[in-house]
């Protein structure tokens, strides 16, 4: 069969795949394909919808003598729509959901297709959760490859930070297992290089006791506060303990009952709160940030999966979407006054600016021991504009790139490839460093040396082969 050519039947060209697969016109077709981001409109030749990993190594190997490009769909949140791809096989790993717990040893397998909605409802049954998504939709797999970064960050480190061990089916079409003591380089690799290594499966993750009631919400300040409000989010972060999670987020107060009618439509800025001590000690944990006097405060203890729900309404699937994002080593005063000067005037009523501390248990793992960094950086930076008018796309785009760019002075240089759009492989490099870049180089010329993974933020394979399996 060539390239592109008929490929109505999956199932009698390879043996062992037993999952379903849609074409253009098939039933479900365009919902299956849709993702995150509503920039993002591609039409792949095939969608294999797996249901184990032999359906994966199945629909790997057919891919790759195809000779057809092959992207990756977990839960379609990447903004770059890297869950899809044009003419190509996208593998989809929606159908493997499975999850098991094991409360004593506090760990959790699950299946590569599972949402962190779906992962929190299943750790929080006893008690226990570890750093994942702020959206319940956003994927597993993807926000894990790429670090995972979540309120509980400062408490219990990066999602990549817990996991323990992976399932992965390789370029190959094999299915291997990485660990710390098994495929040492992958699994190296794997914890913040995304997907160039090969298609994760099965996660398994380390689990701490959290919940099923924490002590969250969010606060609510007058966009004129900005650069007040920032600066001592500033203050008060530099000094706060491993349990206060939190995120500060310039947006537009929406049209809702719970917002007091004068300040609807208009910039505000909001504080997420969540708590991983005693929800009794919570209150006086974010005194400082209530002391400010907040428009609103809504916080209280809740269920934890509440909080990780807050502001899922704020980011519905199908808006049209333009990311990009860096670390800060401080936030000098100049530094708040240029952003908030800026964030509090946004062009779309539906774009978000986050600034996120690091600190915490973020910064005591070593920078060496996996391919993530960028331990020792005080901020991380989101800039995430959404808009729904297609006409307005340029106009969107340049207000983030120009607020964005405007922060470069304070930036470290390297960014959460999470939160990039497409910004080409300088970018992606910067974010390693050199020295990472080439190790990262070296594993995928072992693991995957024709970059058959490379819908993704991509790290080419070295062209010497010093690393052997």
């Amino acid at each position: 069969m060539a390239a592109g050519g008929d490929m109505s039947d999956l199932k009698t060209e390879l043996t062992g795949f037993t999952g379903t697969t849609l074409q253009p016109g098939d039933a479900g077709y365009d919902e299956a394909r849709a993702v995150f981001n509503g920039l993002i409109d591609r039409k792949p030749a095939l969608i294999a919808r797996c249901t184990s990993a032999a359906d994966v190594a199945a629909a790997v190997r057919f891919g790759r003598a195809e000779g057809l490009e092959i992207s990756v769909y977990g839960g379609g949140h990447s903004v770059t729509g890297a869950a899809v791809c044009d003419q190509g096989l996208c593998i989809d790993l929606r159908g493997l959901k499975a999850t098991s717990v094991d409360p004593a040893a506090r760990l959790l397998r699950a299946g590569g297709g599972l949402t962190w909605g779906e992962l929190d409802a299943a750790t929080q049954e006893h008690g226990l959760a570890v750093t994942g998504g702020r959206v319940p939709t956003t994927g597993v797999g993807g926000l894990s490859l790429g670090s995972g970064s979540g309120w509980l960050e400062r408490a219990f480190g990066f999602t990549c930070d817990n996991l323990v061990e992976v399932e992965v089916v390789t370029a190959a079409g094999e299915i291997v297992t990485a660990s710390e003591t098994e495929n040492a380089d992958l699994f190296w690799a794997l914890r913040g290089g995304g997907g160039n290594f090969g298609i994760v499966t099965t996660f398994t993750l380390r689990l701490h006791p959290l919940g099923p009631i924490v002590y969250g919400g969010m606060l609510v300040y007058p966009g004129l506060r900005g650069a007040e409000v920032l600066k001592a989010y500033r203050d008060f972060t530099a000094s706060a303990p491993d349990e206060v999670g939190s995120g500060l987020a310039f947006i537009t107060a929406p049209h809702e009952e719970f917002v007091p009618e004068p300040a609807r439509g208009h910039p505000a800025i909001g504080i997420i709160c969540c708590y991983t001590g005693d929800p009794a000690d919570g209150p006086a944990a974010y005194q400082a940030l209530i002391d400010l006097g907040p428009a609103m405060a809504m916080v209280q203890p809740m269920p934890y999966v509440a909080v990780q729900q807050l502001i899922e309404p704020a980011n519905p699937k199908g808006r049209l979407n333009y990311w990009t994002a860096d670390f800060y080593s401080a936030l000098p005063d100049e530094a708040c006054d240029t952003l908030a000067a800026q964030a509090t005037r946004p062009v779309s009523p539906y774009t978000q600016i986050i600034v996120v501390p690091g600190g915490g248990a973020l910064s005591r793992v070593p920078d060496a021991s996996m391919a993530f960094g960028s331990r020792d950086a005080a901020f991380n930076i989101h800039y995430l504009s959404m808009w729904e008018d297609p006409a307005e796309t340029a106009r969107n785009t340049d207000y983030t790139r120009d607020l964005a760019g405007s922060m470069k002075p304070w930036s470290t240089g390297t960014a959460y490839l999470n939160f990039l759009g497409d910004e080409g492989r300088g970018r992606v490099e910067a974010s390693f460093g050199p020295e990472k870049f080439a190790r990262l180089q070296q594993i995928k010329a072992v693991w995957d040396p024709d970059n058959l993974f490379h819908v993704n933020q991509n790290i080419p394979p070295a062209p010497t082969l010093p690393l052997q399996r």
